[in-house]
């Protein structure tokens, strides 16, 4: 797996891979991430299309997406206690 690109972002690690004809979108907030893989034929224009797909309202779904995990993930560690 080779980087291709890191977006800077205020909430969140943006990485774009490349592996096995997939791109791999990682978004990473702490101790959680979230990864998207798509064909690199799926995509038109690339690394510059996966840019295109990555906008405004994309990442407010995925960072609303951390929420989710961060409190599911705090109601099951606080389960085992």
């Amino acid at each position: 797996m080779r980087i291709l690109a890191e977006l800077p972002h205020p909430d969140c690690k943006i990485s774009i891979f490349g592996m096995n004809q997939k791109f791999i979108i990682k978004f990473e907030q702490g101790i959680l991430e979230q990864s998207y893989k798509l064909a690199e034929t799926d995509v038109t224009g690339g690394v510059n299309g996966i840019f295109e797909l990555l906008d405004e309202t994309f990442i407010n779904q995925v960072l609303s997406n951390f929420i989710n995990m961060r409190t599911h993930f705090i109601e099951a560690y606080n389960r085992c206690e």
